[in-house]
């Protein structure tokens, strides 16, 4: 029967998604040629036999339209016969360009195929590819959801308010979040994982990008108490008047620079190629949710998959649930009752950061490492998306 395993899995540091962060000057091209250059380099691997190159973005225009994946296999030194695609699907599209990877191998469609994802928000920034003034949603939609469709930190708080989740919860959440990924830092838990990037800095000079940019160690939970919420609106205030306003920038992810890959292929070309498997895509899945509360998706998704995988929350030993805001993270963990202990272990993408098209295999990378730095079995990937989506996906550890 064939298998989807995993290889290898890298990704780039984080740098901040703005102008000056410390991977703004590098373009998103070469960004994500850089982690799938870093795949051929670590395994030796011919890139010839891949068989598709299948990437995440999610703001295709500008400098990452025209499918961003082709340019950056053939940046990467890959033979033109090697084909890419772009996918999105949000904030998971590198996890859905993981599971059609995985699928694909599973089919008979692929035997050795490449997952990743880009996004550099300091050079495309978020929204970019919604020209103002222009309606994405069409009219449908708007007839459909009359009170109108509501921004992702609306959301957010949205959640705070239906799970009771104040402020202090999420402030204390976001604490934690940088101080777990510093400590994973100092001890060099991401150096496995890591590719470091030259990028030039403000003088232009080539400098060494060698860490995430975005953690801070030292972030303690009075000093986030002292920041603004950060998506009052007097109109949305009128419609929900159960929000308190408790998001703020401290407690969700911050913009992000920043490109991951993973390789994947069966067990027998693995096999055949003495490559040594990290982990097997056990089980994916892919659900739909109320598109106004928008991020609770990892809800359904976590017991959708677990039920395919014939699995128990129980069996699940490290869980990674992307942070695009605390609440969310811990609605999922109220109605779950999954410890805390087990859940973003090395931190999350409050400190790590959340480069969007990119996050999907930089948490998968991050995941399959911290299963071998724990010698744990399973893991459980979940990344809430824009418009009411979420991906799960279930790794089992190998060697």
């Amino acid at each position: 029967m064939r298998d989807a395993v995993i290889v290898a899995a890298v990704r780039t540091p984080t740098g901040k998604g703005k102008p000056g962060g410390a991977l703004s000057g590098v373009h998103p091209v070469e960004l994500f040629a850089h982690s799938l250059r870093m795949l051929v380099e670590r395994t030796g691997i011919d890139p010839a036999l891949v068989d598709d190159v299948i990437g995440g973005s999610v703001d295709q225009v500008g400098e990452q339209a025209m499918n961003t994946t082709r340019y950056a296999l053939l940046a990467a030194g890959f033979p033109e016969s090697v084909p890419g695609t772009t996918v999105d699907r949000q904030c998971g599209s590198s996890q859905q360009a993981l599971s059609f990877a995985a699928q694909g191998l599973i089919a008979g469609a692929y035997d050795v195929v490449i997952a990743g994802g880009i996004e550099s928000m300091s050079r495309v920034p978020m929204w970019s590819n919604v020209p103002a003034g222009k309606d994405p949603f069409g009219p449908s939609v708007a007839a459909r959801y009359p009170a109108g469709l509501v921004p992702q930190g609306i959301s957010a708080e949205l959640i705070a308010a239906k799970w009771g989740i104040g402020r202090e919860a999420m402030d204390s959440f976001a604490a934690r979040s940088h101080q777990l990924a510093a400590a994973a830092t100092a001890e060099g838990r991401f150096a496995a994982q890591l590719a470091p990037v030259k990028a030039p800095d403000p003088t232009g000079a080539l400098v060494d990008v060698a860490s995430d940019q975005t953690i801070r160690g030292t972030t303690t939970v009075e000093a986030l108490a002292t920041l603004p919420p950060s998506f009052v609106d007097p109109g949305i205030a009128a419609r929900y008047p159960q929000l308190d306003w408790s998001v703020t920038a401290g407690n969700s992810s911050p913009l992000s620079d920043g490109s991951s890959a993973v390789l994947l292929m069966t067990s027998e070309k693995a096999a055949q190629l003495g490559l040594t498997p990290l982990a097997r895509v056990h089980t994916t899945t892919v659900v739909g949710d109320d598109p106004i509360y928008m991020l609770t998706g990892i809800i359904p998704a976590t017991a959708k998959v677990l039920a395919r995988a014939g699995l128990r929350l129980d069996d699940i030993d490290l869980y990674e649930v992307n942070e695009a805001f605390a609440s969310v993270v811990l609605a999922w963990q109220a109605e779950t009752g999954v410890p805390l202990e087990k859940v973003n272990v090395n931190g999350g993408a409050i400190a790590i950061g959340h480069p969007l098209g990119a996050s999907g295999t930089r948490i998968a990378t991050t995941l399959v490492h911290a299963l071998h730095e724990r010698g744990a079995r399973y893991g459980l990937q979940l990344m809430c998306e824009a418009g009411g989506l979420a991906n799960a996906t279930v790794y089992e550890r190998l060697g």
